[in-house]
């Protein structure tokens, strides 16, 4: 029999953060046979200083994010002196 993983997951303190923007815990998990990556940022309740975990979850296949790709420069607006010599070293 195997084991069923769904709705289980694990977490464990980010050893590889650098910056405060990295999560504090990563991990994994399993939701109705979708795996997920978990990341969890360490913060502070306003109502009393309790601590919590604010978490996100990302499929692990999905695509990677890209950037959308720049805009098509446009040709600057004439500005009428088009007809000036531009070899002038000053």
């Amino acid at each position: 029999m195997a084991y069923d993983n769904n709705l289980s997951g694990i977490i464990s303190k980010n050893d590889r953060k650098t910056d405060d923007k990295h999560p504090d815990i990563k991990g994994q998990c399993e939701i109705d046979g979708v795996q997920y990556w978990v990341d969890g940022w360490q913060k502070t309740r306003n109502s009393d200083g309790g601590k919590l975990y604010s978490l996100r979850f990302k499929r692990k296949d999905a695509a990677p994010a890209q950037r959308p790709a720049p805009a098509p420069r446009q040709a600057a607006p004439s500005s009428g002196f088009d007809d000036m010599d531009d070899s002038i070293p000053f």
